[in-house]
């Protein structure tokens, strides 16, 4: 439902956005909100959400508001749930605490609320509009959005590479390429999905350890996801060696050894079995059905190059995040997607949509979200 709001209304959403940003990567798999609550023209109480099974957005606010919530208004980024869940329906908590209007970003497309709460605080008397700066508290909750209508997770594809599209300048050789100030933005997506995957070539060639390290405070640690097929990796890797910094997914074919899982998992290690292709390679869409299975709502994919080419094929990534460097590779690199082939007209063409670009450092970072294909309009 759309309406028309005003400038005051949409200053106090934008409070409630803030609040819900402070949530960002820590919610999974429940998304980022935020609330407000307005008493005579002033914020009386904020609140945000901080961790799935702790009190939802509108319970922290009330409980800061206190009697003050009574008659006020009320900014909440995603409509109020309704139902049972690890926490009460907020609705009934907002109803009893004799808010007078609620202004709510988006209807929650979960099947347990979708719309359930807006109505049941209308039938209260309180008086409901929706759809207030609509779009950016979309935008907020991507992950989660994408969990719960396409039962997968959200997927960023990042990449730092050369001007002319080269991720390493030699083959079987890891190059660092981009600044230090692409190194720090990095680490914050890190800190903000549930996990980062990477392909096996990537751990053979470079042994990261896939960890977050922010300068100056404490990032959390992604899970580590690792694609290896005939599961030849390695337990000396960092991505196994350093088990306290993490944990590490593995996924393989069904027809690996089976003493080579059990190793593994003696390591810590978790280990699934999937299905393959007819190329070999490991059926990503199932892979994502087996991460949504464990509350994973967001997937860093960082590549190498084949990984990319795959998930790009297979039409499982939702938004991009390109570094450029202010230099060139050369015909020895490796370029950032393998074995991924459009029919050679603009028409096959994936196209981005809400492209932003952002300086970091000498670097160049294009990000957007991956909408269509076609030629450029």
């Amino acid at each position: 439902m759309e309406e028309r709001f005003s400038e005051t209304d949409i200053y106090f959403m934008r409070q409630a956005l803030k609040e819900a940003r402070k949530g960002l990567g820590r919610t999974s798999p429940n998304p980022c909100v935020g609330t407000v609550i307005v008493n005579n023209g002033e914020i009386v109480a904020r609140g945000h959400h901080k961790k799935a099974g702790e009190a939802h957005a509108e319970i922290i606010a009330l409980i800061k508001a206190g009697d003050k919530a009574r008659g006020a208004d009320m900014y909440i980024t995603l409509e109020p749930c309704n139902h049972t869940g690890r926490t009460g329906p907020c609705s009934r908590a907002v109803v009893e605490s004799g808010i007078k209007n609620v202004r709510i970003g988006m209807l929650d497309p979960n099947p347990l609320v979708d719309g359930s709460g807006a109505h049941y605080l209308a039938n209260a008397g309180i008086d409901v509009k929706a759809g207030l700066l609509e779009a950016e508290c979309r935008q907020l909750n991507r992950p989660f959005l994408t969990y719960i209508t396409k039962g997968r997770p959200w997927v960023v594809m990042k990449a730092g590479m050369t001007l002319d599209g080269k991720i390493t300048l030699r083959e079987n050789y890891g190059d660092v390429i981009t600044g230090p100030e692409s190194f720090r933005q990095v680490h914050t997506l890190r800190d903000r999905c549930d996990a980062i995957l990477v392909g096996i070539d990537t751990v053979r060639i470079d042994n990261p350890s896939l960890t977050t390290r922010l300068v100056g405070r404490r990032g959390r640690n992604p899970v580590r996801v690792i694609l290896d097929s005939n599961l030849k990796i390695s337990p000396e890797v960092q991505v196994i060696s350093q088990s306290r910094d993490g944990l590490t997914w593995i996924f393989c074919s069904q027809s690996v050894d089976f003493k080579k899982v059990e190793l593994l998992k003696n390591s810590g290690v978790l280990v699934f079995q999937t299905s393959t292709e007819q190329s070999g390679r490991l059926d990503l869409k199932e892979v994502m059905m087996k991460l949504a299975s464990r509350q994973i709502t967001s997937v860093l994919v960082e590549g190498g190059a084949a990984v990319h080419g795959s998930f790009l094929k297979a039409g499982l990534v939702d938004h991009v995040k390109l570094f450029y460097a202010p230099v060139f590779g050369g015909d020895g690199g490796v370029n950032v997607i393998r074995d991924y082939r459009i029919n050679g007209t603009d028409k096959d063409m994936i196209r981005l949509d809400h492209v932003k670009h952002r300086r970091f450092g000498e670097d160049l970072m294009i990000s957007g979200d991956v909408v269509r294909k076609g030629p450029r309009h």
